[in-house]
């Protein structure tokens, strides 16, 4: 008999050789049908894989995200038996689950897949799931695998195999395909209910330009069709979203060549949107007890070496610039800058917490591909501050950051939101992290306890910690549901002693401050890019670049107009007049595409009773006010930053 434990703690004995389905089948036949793949001692494998020892068990389903993986790992595998039924000769190199699906590297010789042809690949691929096909496991040697693939003639699988050896190597079977895989992979195909192949895209062999360029197909798929239409919903509903088609169309920011790529320039209206961020920043952080400094955008590659960045992050940093037998290195995190203005003064326990707010320019070289509009950039202006506290202090402070983000939820109406508590890998001390063990232990628990006594939403991953201490990675969803990373808030125990930073204590001995790095509003790009998502272009009035359109109905009007627009200026509020010489409605309609939030229209009644016709966006005519009333109505939505 074995001993498994459940993810609750609770034990069971099971016969050795018994499978996580068989398990699943003991406690419900229902459970069974979901179950894809199972965690087995902490490693994902196939559910019906026999378990001989005692272990810890987590049976995965379409709600987990290993579970996810299985079934697209294994719907991978479905298209390529389909594309072989329908393309015979083709050769197969990789077929990985990604974030959403998956896809299949191929070499089709002579022949270029179309629209039709992924058409032909769904229904084939409907009709090879409706057979409940197994995914069958089988230990190979490495001797019969390279024969296997020899007589083949399969080039890409003789290569993957070049890196294996015996007692490494697996090949997995369902219906008529056979595929080299470490697996894992779901019981059978007959899991599979939806199915959508949504792209095709040229690869080159192993990335590199160089080789050959192999076809590409992506899929999705999922346990039902209605899964799979709310899906698709969403991805057209993600594209009407996309922050680069929408930051062309509301004339936000731009990229030029000439520039370079990831260096965004900001038109006047993101600049209005990144004036806004910055002074809800500053306002929430003077409330904080914050106090604001600027620091250059370079500075001596010493510096650098001192924080420990140089080692554990120079290929993220843009390379050195020599002048007079010196390198200096443009600024790629605000934190050893902020370090030397609390090292310029003597600081003793009066003095903290210190909290020092900037909002830096760094420059960081994300490598090409990864480049993704706002979302991964290169020059980045960012949220920073750094808190110098005691330890005493470290709970009150650490909270009041989370509190921040709470509040900053509650004004961008952020309702699904999680932190990931991302902790080190002691196996990796010296090379990944700072070799200091109780350190890590110490600062891993206090943070650990913050959370948990705040009831805040958290997860725990595993070796995704600074190099200096462990941080919170705050994951945030869109009102569509998308995930985004907004911003992070790290512990660090390593810096103070690398710069010598000290208080004086009570008793008069000099200490280390522990230093939380924060950035609640993360950078301007990544925020921006998200709010772009999140509101459809369509900003909150205190957030929108232009909040009020005064139009005219004809140029007769034209001076009434402006004298309205003075008005609403004089009162802070951000009006433009549309002199064009249009008819009245298409200045409506275009007001509504540039998604104002507010229009006036003026005509001869509205300059003679001294009112204004009042449009709000996407709600159409809500009658006429006077133009003080309107001012104080619109003035007070603003001062709350009300989101609709």
């Amino acid at each position: 008999m074995i001993n498994i434990t459940f993810p609750d703690g609770a034990v069971r004995q099971f016969e050795k050789g018994t499978s996580a389905l068989d398990i699943a089948r003991s406690i419900s036949e229902g459970l069974a049908r979901k179950v894809l793949s199972a965690s087995v001692n902490g490693q994902v494998q196939d559910a019906a894989r026999p378990i001989l020892e005692d272990a810890t068990l987590k049976l995965l389903t379409w709600n987990d995200t290993d579970g996810k993986s299985t079934f697209w790992h294994s719907s991978a595998h479905l298209m390529a038996e389909a594309v072989e039924s329908i393309f015979p000769g083709v050769k197969f190199w990789v077929g990985p689950p990604v974030e959403n699906g998956f896809y299949y590297d191929m070499d089709l010789g002579d022949r270029k897949l179309t629209e039709e042809d992924l058409g032909k690949l769904e229904k084939k691929m409907n009709e090879l799931a409706k057979q409940n096909n197994a995914y069958l496991r089988k230990e190979i040697s490495k001797k019969d695998a390279v024969k296997y693939f020899s007589d083949k003639g399969d080039e890409y699988k003789l290569d993957l195999l070049q890196g294996l050896n015996d007692g490494e190597i697996t090949f997995y079977t369902q219906g008529n395909f056979t595929d080299l895989c470490r697996g894992p992979h779901i019981p059978n195909t007959g899991f599979i209910k939806a199915i959508k192949l949504t792209n095709i895209a040229g690869a080159y062999w192993k990335g590199d330009e160089k080789n050959k360029m192999l076809t590409r197909v992506y899929g999705v798929t999922f346990p039902s069709q209605k899964e799979l239409d709310e899906y698709l919903h969403l991805l057209e509903e993600a594209k009407k979203r996309d922050h680069r088609k929408l930051g062309k169309e509301l004339g936000i920011f731009t990229m030029d060549d000439d520039v370079g790529p990831g260096l965004a320039l900001w038109m006047p209206n993101g600049t209005i949107i990144i004036e806004e961020l910055e002074k809800l920043a500053k306002e929430s952080e003077l409330a904080g007890g914050y106090k604001r400094v600027v620091t250059p955008h370079i500075a001596k590659e010493n510096l650098y070496l001192t924080s420990g960045h140089l080692p554990y992050y120079k290929d993220s940093m843009y390379p050195p610039m020599e002048l007079e037998g010196v390198k200096y290195y443009l600024k790629a995190m605000n934190c050893p800058h902020h370090h030397k203005i609390f090292a310029a003064e003597p600081k003793s326990y009066k003095d903290l917490p210190l909290r020092l707010a900037e909002y830096g320019t760094c420059y960081r070289y994300e490598q090409s591909g990864e480049l993704f509009g706002l979302m991964r950039v290169r020059c980045l202006h960012m949220n920073d501050a750094h808190i110098y506290c005691s330890k005493e202090q470290f709970y009150e402070e650490f909270k009041a950051v989370n509190d921040m983000y709470l509040k900053y939820f509650k004004i961008f109406g952020i309702d699904k939101y999680v932190m990931r508590l991302s902790l080190h890998d002691p196996t990796k001390l010296g090379k990944k992290y700072v070799n200091e063990p109780e350190l890590w232990k110490e600062t891993e628990a206090l943070v650990r306890d913050v959370l948990i006594k705040t009831n805040t939403p958290y997860v725990e991953v595993p070796d995704e910690a600074a190099f200096y201490g462990p941080k919170i990675d705050v994951q945030i969803w869109s009102i569509i549901g998308r995930e985004f990373t907004l911003a992070t808030n790290q512990v660090d125990f390593a810096q103070g002693r690398s710069f010598k930073l000290e208080f004086t204590t009570h008793d008069n001995k000099a200490e280390t401050p522990l230093i939380i790095h924060r950035a609640p509003l993360g950078t301007h790009e990544r925020f921006i890019g998200f709010l772009l998502e999140h509101y459809a272009g369509k900003f909150p009035l205190w957030l929108a670049p232009v909040q009020v359109k005064v139009l005219p109905i004809s140029d007769k009007f034209l001076d009434y107009a402006k004298t309205v627009s003075q008005q609403l200026k004089k009162a802070d509020i951000r009006a433009e007049v549309d002199d064009r010489n249009e008819k009245i409605g298409k200045k409506i309609r275009d007001t509504e595409l540039m998604k104002v939030p507010y229009m006036l229209v003026v005509g001869e009644k509205e300059m003679t009773e001294n009112k204004v016709a009042v449009r709000r966006h996407g709600k159409g005519d809500t009658g006429t006010e006077n133009i003080g009333e309107f001012v104080n109505r619109i003035s007070i939505e603003i001062k709350e930053r009300i989101s609709e």
